[in-house]
Formats: C-alpha cells, structure tokens, sequence
C-alpha cells in the first residue's frame, strides 16, 4: 500500500500530511502527540486503509514547517482546534472519525466537544478526558497509589523557558531518555528525533505545553458522539484514576479498552489491537 504526501492550506499555515486508501472511503484524521509526528500511524494506516477508510495524518501545528508559530499564545486550544476543523474543510470533508493520541488526544477530545456535528466518532488512545485528567492531579495519590500530579511533573520542566536547549544538548540524549525511557522501541525513537534536530523545531513541539492547557477543560460539555478510550497500564505519563474517571464526561455511546503490559506509545506498540478496536468503533 502506498503512502501519499499532502500539503494542506489552512488559513495562513500549511500542514504536512500523510494520506492512506481510497479516495472515496469515509475519512478518518489521525491526530499524533508528543514529540511524534504523522509517522506514529505508519502502523496503523495500511490496515485502515485496506479495510476501506481514507485516512489522513497531519503533522500537526508546531511540527509542520509550514505551520510553526513561535510564539506560544499561538497554540492556544481554541486555535488548535481550529486546525482540525481546517483541515477537514480543505479536505472537504463535512463529517468524519477522528482519532488522536497523546496531546493528539487530548485535542480530539475538545474538537468533539466544540464540534459533534462534524465528528462521527471519537477514539482517544491514552489521554483521558481533560476534566477527568484535571481532577486527577488535584486530588493527589489514589487508594492504589496513583499519582496523576506526580506522573505530571514533567510538563513543569516542559513550560520552563530555555528547556528546549536541554532537549538538544549532546545530540539530543534527554529527548531520547524521554521517548525510550516511557517504552517506544528504537525504530520508532528514531523516526521521533529525527524530526527534532533543530531549536525552533523543539520550541514548536513544546509549545503544545506552553500554549495550550491539557486541563482547559472549561466549558466542555459531555461528549455525545460515539466514543472509544484506550487506555494501556504501563503507561507512565497517564494514570488509572483519570482513566477509570473518563467515562462520566461521555454522554454518548461509550467503550473503554484497557490494555495490559503496553507503554504509552500503543500506535506503535500495539497497532493491531488498535486496529482492530478503531475499526470496531467505525462498524458500530
């Protein structure tokens, strides 16, 4: 199967895209996280697009070239969310499945709050809803001994001005401890750092930290589309108690997927389950 390579106008940006299967399939966008791009669904597009939908993963703004403000009030989520909504008019796509990880999730979760018109259904691969991941960290550890504020403290050193040079410094080794410290396997590590090799291209990853608020759950309201979470239990960075909490900001239909023994990275560490449950959400 052939991969192809777009590049989509929104307003004054431009996005890299990867696009899989027919052209007439029902369109589904990938959202990916962080410090990833499009190539975090290199595992996941083939199957999709055999199975008949047209899927399309942006590198998202801050990691497209053509699509990487400076200025960290410019990732603010409303913008972000925008860029979705873009995207899929460029495409001209009304309706489609939206699918996001990581911050790639986090985002998906807010596009389908502001715009359940436009969404058909909602699959979030390891970040639970933003008011539930809210709560979490102002509660503090759990009875099991979760400890969302803890598992969050990276984001601190994330928002400090200047950490992108920590990031790069001796060939970029802490980017790397990140990455393969939370379990991605080398190969796809690799395809991460490579995208991440000088400061501005660092400075726009981070800016999703910056910018934009994973806890901006403020004015949400519930979700009513059709909606699928998974959710994996060696995930270091997103832990059980915002997970299980997830489900009372869903009003619609609802399916949760715990994975046992997979890391945070589960595009690439367990696509054919991802598969096989996006596809299930779609048939549903």
């Amino acid at each position: 199967m052939a991969f192809e390579t777009l590049r989509i106008p929104v307003g004054p940006l431009t996005f890299d895209a990867v696009a899989a299967g027919p052209a007439d399939g029902e369109p589904m966008l990938l959202l990916h996280g962080f410090p990833q791009t499009a190539s975090c669904w290199r595992r996941v597009q083939p199957a999709l697009a055999e199975a008949g939908l047209r899927t399309v993963a942006p590198d998202l703004r801050g990691y497209s070239p053509g699509a990487r403000p400076l200025d960290p009030a410019e990732y603010r989520m409303e913008l972000l969310v925008g860029d979705v909504v873009g995207l899929a008019d460029a495409l001209g796509v009304d309706r489609f499945h939206l699918v996001g990880h990581d911050w790639g999730g986090a985002l998906a979760w807010h596009v389908a709050a502001a715009h359940p018109d436009r969404v058909r259904t909602l699959s979030v691969i390891s970040t639970p809803h933003p008011a539930a991941f809210a709560a979490a960290r102002r509660s503090g550890p759990s009875a099991d001994g979760d400890d969302q504020r803890e598992k969050s403290r990276y984001m601190d050193s994330f928002r400090t001005p200047g950490f992108e040079d920590r990031l790069l410094e001796d060939d970029r080794a802490l980017l790397r401890l990140v990455v393969t410290g939370a379990g991605m396997d080398e190969e796809s590590a690799e395809a991460s750092l490579a995208r991440f090799t000088t400061r501005d291209e660092v400075v726009g990853a981070l800016n999703w930290y910056r910018g934009a608020e994973p806890a901006d759950a403020s004015g949400m309201g519930p979700i009513t589309v059709p909606t699928l979470y998974v959710w994996s239990t060696e995930d270091i960075a997103l832990g059980r108690t915002a997970a299980e909490a997830t489900e009372a900001f869903v009003a619609g239909p609802y399916r949760f997927v715990v994975l046992d023994g997979v890391s945070h990275w589960v595009p690439e560490e367990a696509a054919d389950r991802v598969v096989e449950e996006l596809l299930a959400a779609v048939r549903r």
